[in-house]
């Protein structure tokens, strides 16, 4: 990898980081190599336990995390929980062997990708106005980049941290973990011995607000502090097999289909939970603009980039996603199933699984293969005070608002040990970039000065901790 020097820009954030400019510009340029290495290793999860769909690309994907680690020096310890699902972890010691440990992790998988449906090879990695390209782009392929960067530079510089660091790559986030995170906390919850937090995924990124006295543009950067639970399942009907000419009323596909029917009109109410409300109350505070408890989707459009995101987290939510039943025209199937992917929010599991056995009814099972908890974490602390001052540091005047994410990370398996788990991958992002729909679409791609950013941004914090 090339590292050009640095401009003005980066002497002047090489003063406060207290590093050199060719060790920041070396710093920021891996970030960016190493993300775009990482895109060109095809890492697509299919979300199947068939090993006979598996590709090579976690296994190839860990390879290249363990040379870059182990260049440096770090050791690494290697898991594999299926033939290719391999995660990376190493360690890194820090001076106070009594402050509680901090986990850094990513995961190296990513959804399937059309190449036909992109503008650019998902699989290319390629930089095109001022952007990179490709499948990971931002979930989570930046911020792996990002962290592995970090961690050559701590190792470069000779630079031990307070706190102990787990630096944590896992296989299978895109499927709930099975065979990553969700395997490590189960069979070897000593890698993560000692610690208390953890920071990942989907939270760190600016939205642009018009600031209250002058109307200016300032940044808020979104700090994932809870995420909805999900719960991942089937729901199965059953009838009577038959003849497809003959007369039935009990047929498994109608019974399925009404459950479903049944499932799609029922309206989930409205709620604003804890951290809903303190992102609501911190965007009034910057721009002045109220916000209504009668109209939660109404305050929305205040939150460009991460719009998406948050209406997902007003309610409870339950969406059929495949149909199954059959297995030729002219017979009727004795059972018919679809797949079901419900989202809750904090406190609502229990409720949730009661309402979907309500709705559906006495012939349909309602039957879960995977359930996650929801994540809340404590929205004050040291660990966000040093995320906030990160942040200014690298953007003054910016605010770090904290938010709930509609989606699930592998925080998820961390809560199994106590670990409070955040979402913190640093982005400054154009104002008019609609960020949280680039995540599993079409054409993903994210600013190659915003990868840049977060690298410096990352090392003030892993520095500081």
């Amino acid at each position: 990898m090339t590292h050009p020097h640095a401009g003005e820009d980066n002497a002047s954030s090489s003063a406060s980081l207290m590093i050199d400019a060719d060790e920041l510009a070396c710093l920021q340029d891996e970030a960016v190599d190493i993300t775009r290495a990482l895109i060109r290793i095809d890492t697509s999860n299919y979300g199947t336990g068939d090993p006979q769909t598996w590709g090579p690309g976690e296994a190839a994907a860990a390879d290249l995390v363990e040379q870059l680690l182990t260049d440096v020096g770090l050791p690494t310890q290697r898991f594999s929980s299926a033939p290719g699902r391999d995660s990376v972890v190493t360690r890194i010691p820090g001076t106070d062997p009594n402050a509680g440990g901090l986990v850094v992790h990513g995961h190296l998988d990513v959804v399937p990708a059309d190449a036909d449906d992109w503008s650019h090879d998902p699989f290319g990695g390629e930089i095109h106005d001022g952007m990179i390209w490709g499948r990971g782009a931002v979930d989570m392929k930046d911020m792996v980049g990002m962290i592995l960067a970090v961690a050559r530079h701590l190792q470069r510089t000779g630079h031990r941290p307070r706190r102990d660091l787990v630096l944590a790559f896992f296989a299978d986030e895109e499927a709930g973990g099975v065979y990553g995170a969700r395997y490590l906390v189960a069979e070897h919850p000593d890698l993560f011995a000692g610690c208390t937090e953890a920071i990942s995924e989907v939270g760190g990124y600016s939205i642009t607000l018009p600031e209250r006295e002058t109307g200016a543009d300032v940044r808020a950067y979104l700090l994932q502090t809870a995420e909805k639970g999900l719960a991942w399942g089937r729901l199965r009907a059953h009838g009577r097999a038959g003849h497809g000419s003959v007369p039935t009323e009990d047929s498994a596909i109608v019974r399925l289909a009404r459950a479903i029917v049944a499932i799609d009109e029922h309206e989930f109410p409205l709620e604003a939970v804890a951290s809903v409300r303190a992102l609501y109350d911190g965007v009034t505070e910057i721009t002045g603009t109220g916000w209504d408890p009668e109209d939660l989707q109404g305050f929305l459009p205040m939150l460009r980039g991460a719009r998406q995101f948050v209406s997902g987290t007003l309610q409870d939510t339950a969406n059929v996603t495949m149909l199954n039943a059959g297995y030729k025209g002219n017979v009727i199937p004795q059972i018919a199933e679809a797949t079901i992917d419900c989202r809750f929010l904090p406190g609502h599991e229990e409720s949730l699984l009661a309402l979907l056995d309500e709705l559906t009814g006495e012939h349909v099972e309602v039957i879960m293969d995977q359930v996650y908890p929801s994540v809340d974490a404590p929205r004050e602390g040291p660990l966000i005070d040093a995320m906030a001052a990160a942040i200014r540091a690298e953007d003054p005047g910016a605010h770090l608002l904290p938010y709930c994410l509609s989606a699930g990370t592998d925080n998820k398996s961390l809560t199994q040990l106590d670990i409070a788990g955040y979402g913190f991958a640093p982005l400054q992002l154009p104002a008019d970039l609609d960020f949280a729909p680039l995540f599993h679409g079409v054409d993903e791609r994210v600013p190659v000065d915003a990868v840049r950013f977060g690298a410096r941004v990352l090392a003030r914090l892993l520095r500081g901790q």
